[in-house]
């Protein structure tokens, strides 16, 4: 999967798919990266320029003991997943200094962008309880649904990358910006008007994951989190699917999964998305 050189090259950019900021317990690593650390935040004045683009994302797995993160770091290992989400971005944005992406026992499903560290960390048990999720859910291959929606978890985190590494202005919580720059890269048509139906399901299975959420009741921590509500990032998912291509995902509405007043604007929100993320990541793709 290619999906942010994909969806760039289509836009004119390119000439040629989230937890809590915490990070976990410390454990050791079985690969020790080159790292260039990049000390106080580092803004490009423009990253397509050699000097600028002198970091690439460098992939690590850590070392797994119990059941649960053995069984996501094999998942991941084995289908080379960081490696491929290493590679997409490595070959898109440039990178002001070496970013490590690193597969960690969390001892709990997560994700996480660290901007202390500057790091990216994808939780071994994140993939291993999508991969769960979607075996009770009957998929045919629950493996291949898991892939996909740590892809979107990915770009989710690297939404709070470019956040931080390019001291981009936002608005909003920023937890729904990252949604919405995994959406944007994940959903964004290629040559042929159309997205790539892998992507696309990248993205509605990142939605079934949160819509699997068995919190039935909404307490105060909830509300205030910095995260929208399970339920809302589904809706919000759901309708920058619907309104990237109404014609190809008006299943959501008919099937009953998006509500008719929240998909009449979904168009309009779709826009609004991607003009915003293509402004704002506009000077750090890579020549």
């Amino acid at each position: 999967m290619r999906v942010l050189v994909a969806a760039l090259s289509v836009i004119g950019l390119l000439t040629a798919s989230c937890g809590g900021s915490a990070p976990p317990a410390e454990s050791s690593s079985t690969e020790s990266p080159s790292v260039a650390p990049g000390g106080p935040t580092a803004k490009a004045d423009k990253a397509g320029d050699d000097a600028a683009a002198a970091g690439a994302m460098v992939v690590t797995y850590e070392e797994a003991t119990t059941p649960e993160a053995i069984a996501g770091r094999d998942l991941l290992k084995n289908n080379q997943v960081l490696e491929d989400m290493a590679d997409d971005v490595n070959q898109t944005l440039a990178l002001p200094h070496d970013v490590p992406l690193l597969g960690v026992q969390c001892d709990e499903a997560n994700a996480y962008w660290d901007p202390t560290a500057q790091t990216v960390t994808i939780c071994y048990e994140d993939a291993a309880n999508s991969e769960r999720i979607f075996t009770e859910a009957g998929d045919p291959d629950p493996a291949a649904s898991a892939i996909n929606a740590e892809w979107a978890t990915f770009f989710h985190e690297v939404g709070h990358m470019a956040v931080t590494l390019y001291d981009l202005p936002i608005t909003g919580r920023e937890e729904d910006v990252a949604d919405q720059l995994a959406a944007y890269i994940l959903l964004t048509p290629g040559d042929d008007g159309k997205a790539d139906p892998e992507s696309v399901q990248s993205v509605k299975d990142f939605a079934r994951v949160f819509g699997a959420s068995e919190n039935s009741e909404v307490t105060a921590d909830d509300m205030a989190d910095v995260h929208s509500l399970d339920q809302q990032r589904v809706y919000n998912l759901e309708c920058w699917i619907y309104g990237s291509d109404p014609e190809a995902n008006g299943d959501l509405v008919t099937d009953g999964q998006l509500p008719e007043d929240r998909a009449d604007g979904c168009a309009d929100e779709w826009q609004q998305l991607d003009k915003a993320w293509s402004t704002l990541l506009d000077p750090y793709f890579r020549n």
